[in-house]
This record gives C-alpha cells, sequence and structure tokens, in this order.
C-alpha cells in the first residue's frame, strides 16, 4: 500500500504532509537527504507502508487522491518575497561571493543556503582548488561565530575533540573540555573541519553523533559524569576533503561518515577564470603574464589526466597563485618556475622525466631556446593534450 506525501519545510525540519487528508503528520522515516531532493526538485514523495522504501515522483498517479488542492504551496517568487532567509539566498548571497573566489552562482549559492539551514558540508575536489578558502567566505558572508579545526594534522583525537584530563597533586584529577566543546555550544556557530580525510578513524568516530541530524549530540566520555553536550541550533559543520588515489596520505572515508553530509564540489578552473583570478589578486600582474600562468597550470593539468598520463601531478591553483606573488615581487616567469614549480615534479629520468617535460612547458612562455619545440608531438593521443 503506498502514502502520497508532499514535503514542506519549517525553516529548522523537515516535515510531510499526507496528500490523502491534506495534515501534516510525522516523518514515517524517509531521509532528509530525499525530503530535501524532493523538496528543491517540488516532487512528491511515494511510500510504500510495507517495505519502507520512498521514491521521489514528478506528480500524483492518476487514481491517486484528488488532493491537488490541499497541498498547493505559495509561489516560490512570493516565497523569495516574503522568507527573508530565501530573500537572501536567492537575492544578496552572489552580491556577497569575493572576487577572489571563482565558483559558479549556483554553487555558491547552494553552499550559502547549506549554511544557512545548519546543514553538514562536504567540500571536494582537486588539491589547491580554494575548498577551504570558500568554507572561510561563507564565514565572512554570513557574519557568524567560526571555529576552525585542522583534523589532518592532529595527533589526539580524543584532545582536539573532547577534552583532556590532569591530575593535580592538590586538586586530584580534573578535566578541561576542548574548543570543540565550545564551538558546538555556540549557537548558529559555522565549524570548518579542514583535511577530513586526513583523520583519524577515532576523530571519524567521535564526530558520528555530532554530525547526525537525528542525534546531534557529544559526549563527553572522559569526563568523570559523562555529560552529553547537544549541539546548538544553527551550527553548520564545513569540512574539506582530498578523495582520490593520488592522494597517499588520506584515508578511505566510511560512507556512514560522507552520507552525514552534502557535498559540494569545488571545479578546477579553465584557463580563462585562472586568469581572472590571479588578476583580481594581484592587480600589478599583466594580463599576458596571467594568462601565460594560467596556461602553464592547464597544460600541466591536462598532460595528467587520461589514461596514460605523462605527469603524475599537476600545478594546483594554490601554486599558481605563489607563482603570480613572485612575478609581482620583480622574479621572472622562469626564476618563478625554477624555485616553485620544478621542485614538485619527479627529476629521475633525464630528458624523458617529468621535470623536463614540465620545463618544456615553461619554454613555451619564456622564450627560451627550445620553446619553439613542440612538446605535444608525442604519442600521447588519449589525453588529447595538444594545445
Amino acid at each position: 500500500m503506498y502514502k502520497f506525501y508532499k514535503v514542506l519545510f519549517t525553516g529548522q525540519e523537515w516535515t510531510v504532509r499526507d496528500c490523502s487528508t491534506g495534515d501534516d503528520v510525522p516523518n514515517p522515516g524517509i531521509r532528509d537527504i530525499m525530503l530535501q531532493k524532493a523538496y528543491e526538485a517540488d516532487q512528491f514523495i511515494r511510500w510504500d507502508e510495507i517495505q519502507k522504501v520512498a521514491r521521489r515522483i514528478d506528480a500524483l498517479p492518476e487514481d491517486a487522491f484528488d488532493v491537488q488542492s490541499n497541498v498547493n504551496e505559495t509561489p516560490m517568487s512570493e516565497k523569495v518575497h516574503e522568507d527573508p532567509v530565501l530573500n537572501f539566498i536567492h537575492n544578496e548571497a552572489v552580491d556577497l561571493r569575493p572576487t577572489t573566489l571563482m565558483m559558479p552562482d549556483l554553487k555558491w549559492k547552494y553552499l550559502i543556503r547549506s549554511a544557512m539551514r545548519g546543514k553538514n558540508v562536504m567540500m571536494t575536489g582537486a588539491a589547491g582548488c580554494g575548498k577551504t578558502m570558500a568554507a572561510k567566505k561563507v564565514v565572512e558572508a554570513l557574519n557568524r561565530p567560526d571555529f576552525y579545526f585542522n583534523l589532518g594534522a592532529t595527533q589526539d583525537p580524543r584532545g582536539t575533540l573532547i577534552g583532556n584530563t590532569h591530575f593535580k597533586k592538590d586538586e586530584g584529577t580534573t578535566f578541561s573540555e576542548s574548543l570543540f566543546v565550545k564551538a558546538i555550544q555556540t549557537e548558529d556557530a559555522v565549524i570548518l573541519l579542514d583535511e577530513l580525510s586526513r583523520a583519524h578513524p577515532e576523530a571519524w568516530n567521535i564526530l558520528m553523533t555530532v554530525l547526525d541530524q537525528g542525534q546531534r549530540y557529544l559526549r563527553l566520555d572522559e569526563h568523570e559524569d559523562a555529560p552529553t553536550i547537544p549541539v546548538a541550533k544553527g551550527v553548520t559543520f564545513i569540512a574539506t576533503a582530498n578523495i582520490g588515489n593520488e592522494y597517499t596520505a588520506t584515508r578511505a572515508m566510511d560512507r556512514a561518515l560522507v552520507d552525514r553530509f552534502i557535498i559540494v564540489e569545488m571545479e578546477t578552473l579553465n584557463v580563462e577564470q585562472e586568469s581572472k583570478l590571479l588578476r583580481n589578486l594581484y592587480a600589478e600582474l599583466t594580463q599576458e603574464e596571467a594568462k601565460n600562468i594560467a596556461e602553464i597550470a592547464f597544460m600541466t593539468r591536462t598532460a595528467s589526466g587520461g589514461e596514460s598520463p605523462r605527469l603524475s601531478s599537476a600545478v594546483s591553483t594554490r601554486l599558481s597563485v605563489e607563482v603570480a606573488g613572485l612575478m609581482v615581487d620583480g622574479f621572472t616567469l622562469a626564476e618563478a618556475a625554477e624555485v616553485c614549480i620544478y621542485p614538485f615534479f619527479d627529476a629521475d629520468g633525464g630528458v624523458d622525466s617529468e621535470r623536463t617535460f614540465v620545463k618544456q612547458i615553461v619554454q613555451k612562455y619564456t622564450g627560451a631556446p627550445d620553446a619553439d619545440q613542440d612538446i605535444f608531438n608525442v604519442e600521447q593521443e588519449d589525453n588529447d593534450i595538444s594545445y
């Protein structure tokens, strides 16, 4: 037997309306992510009461309950006008995105909306693409209390997330709460969990109940009384993670942990976007200089892709910014590449090494003697790296 529901959002939680009666009813067990997707796509939920399985549908079946009049809602344009949160997301958020953050309007609005709704957000993408910057810009745009925890750097997850016990001769054993405990009790706080994919598995275990929308608490089991600390209203967790085989120091995250987040993937910039970013950061940089740096980065990224990549890594946006900074400080492109780019590429193999290949790329933009050499006349058809 099927039940049909319309998804509603109260501003704090997801609710459902029974299409047979038009009444708001308790959620029968449908996951928040399913409700969210149905709400955003203006869909209904078909709930199988026997199998306990939910499915999103675009419209009620013709032979279903004739209750369309019960579930009509205010048009989105009116919702945006009436709801200050929606008005901010759809009309003001894009204007608050800084020029130094090259991120599509849709993803920026999605990121802002998720933070305002207290969602857990995981920023993914290539190293140096701006994940941490984007998270910090959200804090600036919303003007909320913020806390930063680099989970990839900590060797003591329990001390960082819960606290430590200390013994003093005069006082005996005492417990000191961590900054994280204070952070989760700060209403509307944005908590950045940097390098989550490099964190110790014990940190993930501690975070499970904190990030679960149905639990949202932290148990201080190091404390004598082991109290339970609830996560305050409006707290948003934004994590950054590197996912992929190239990141050898990362760990494969538990699916149960990943499912507690919505994913915002940061895209690698193209030449035009990266050139614009460099000019926004360094007004002294000429348009040609910015374009040359961006093209070098793009060519290394192209050469590191495909089934038979010529390079094992590429120049990140973070590295491009460093090169631009050196050039503004009076270094030539060749000098900046020598000290900043080449050390990232293996020199083993002589003329066939990755470093030699990257040097040939740079030479195309520095007027070096071998600059006219077509370095892409090699058997790399699968990579399509002609430029």
